[in-house]
């Protein structure tokens, strides 16, 4: 697996209701079989994750799934807790003073405060060489929808630009450093061959580049619909009215696929199209077999 899947972190993000959580766990169970320590990361998002994956729901505390995929569901409130204690390192001055009443109502209007302990934990983790303790060799983070994932991701542009030389533009340098990295970090998109999210991709793909200097790596079309019925075919229904409603339902599907894989490729990405899956649920075997199609279509 090279190119895209030879960056140690990557971002998952798009549109709500793209399939984003389906795509991050897809690659997670990809690298993971590949033998690469993966860490799968949730981003205070309920915890679908896990449940997703076959196992119980998860926690703030990153931990062990199953061999090399480890997972956490990152909260505000337990980052801040784990980024006072790595600095602190006391565990009754944390309590006393961060889990004070008041301390706690006023670290509320702090500008960005919970993005960026959040962005911090997981950085943290990117920092570490693959072989120390907390270090990955990939990371996955299943981002929130658009909006609140450049809100995320641009917080160390914004604390670098903005703040005097301080601890905290140090830690927001650092953290800038590594999500502009080609070689470290990439942005995987997912769209639907929709109208909507196409426009959704193409103007994400441009803030990201040109506004925060994150490579884009992948873009991944879900719920692909190829051409399967010619005119002959729908010809040959001609007196079959109810059959020849659907075919030309699904030829519809197909033609709004074609037109969106032409529309992204103005990307200049790697584009891979993912099947329109029809099962009650998606289960852990057809996670498997995503995760498959996406590393085929980026070698």
């Amino acid at each position: 697996m090279s190119g895209l899947l030879d960056r140690r972190l990557l971002l998952v993000t798009g549109k709500g209701g793209v399939g984003k959580s389906t795509v991050a766990a897809s690659l997670s169970l990809r690298l993971a079989s590949a033998g690469l320590r993966t860490l799968l990361c949730e981003v205070n998002a309920g915890r679908r994750l896990g449940r997703m994956l076959g196992h119980p729901e998860e926690g703030p505390d990153v931990r062990l799934l199953e061999p090399n995929l480890s997972m956490v569901d990152l909260e505000p409130d337990a980052s801040m807790r784990e980024y006072v204690l790595s600095k602190i390192r006391l565990e009754r001055v944390y309590r006393a003073v961060f889990e004070n009443r008041m301390v706690r109502y006023f670290l509320r209007f702090i500008p960005a405060l919970a993005e960026t302990v959040m962005l911090g934990k997981v950085m943290w983790h990117l920092r570490q060489w693959p072989d120390a303790p907390g270090g990955f060799d990939r990371i996955v983070m299943d981002l929130p929808a658009t909006g609140h994932a450049l809100t995320l991701l641009g917080v160390p542009q914004s604390l670098v630009s903005t703040l005097p030389s301080g601890p905290m533009s140090t830690e927001a340098g650092w953290m800038y450093d590594l999500l502009t990295d080609p070689v470290v970090t990439s942005a995987v998109l997912v769209s639907l061959p929709e109208e909507l999210p196409v426009n959704e991709t193409l103007d994400l793909a441009q803030t990201l580049r040109a506004g925060l200097k994150v490579r884009v790596g992948a873009v991944v079309l879900n719920q692909s619909v190829p051409s399967r019925f010619g005119a002959a075919d729908r010809a040959a229904l001609s007196g079959r009215p109810g059959l020849s409603a659907l075919v030309e339902a699904y030829e519809e599907d197909a033609q709004h696929t074609e037109e969106s894989v032409e529309r992204l490729r103005a990307l200049d990405a790697p584009l891979v199209q993912l099947p329109r899956l029809v099962t009650p649920e998606l289960g852990r075997g057809e996670l498997v077999s995503l995760g498959d199609m996406l590393a085929e279509g980026l070698r």
